[in-house]
């Protein structure tokens, strides 16, 4: 289950679909992504091959990453079987 977020625009486009803070052409992807991560139990439910799951290091350490679109992913943590952090970014 998704515990919290720290991108407020993700946040209202997981709760009522507002578009405003988000790429509008990410949508689909996004929901797709978000409904798989709030349902997941173990991080291994979410290595789906063309999500490209991966690990993140640096200041990032702990956190893990999937490709939204080019070069946006939809970042979080992961605590037993809750996501936590949820955040979307342009980060390379």
């Amino acid at each position: 289950m998704i515990k919290n977020f720290r991108h407020k625009g993700l946040e209202a486009f997981f709760h009522n679909g507002s578009k405003a803070g988000i790429q509008p052409h990410h949508a689909g992807k996004l929901r797709l992504l978000l409904s798989a991560l709030d349902n997941a139990k173990h991080l291994e439910d979410m290595n789906v091959p063309s999500w490209k799951l991966h690990a993140l290091t640096g200041n990032m350490a702990g956190h893990f990453a999937l490709t939204v679109n080019g070069n946006w992913r939809l970042t979080f943590t992961f605590d037993g079987k809750d996501s936590e952090l949820v955040d979307y970014q342009d980060y390379h």
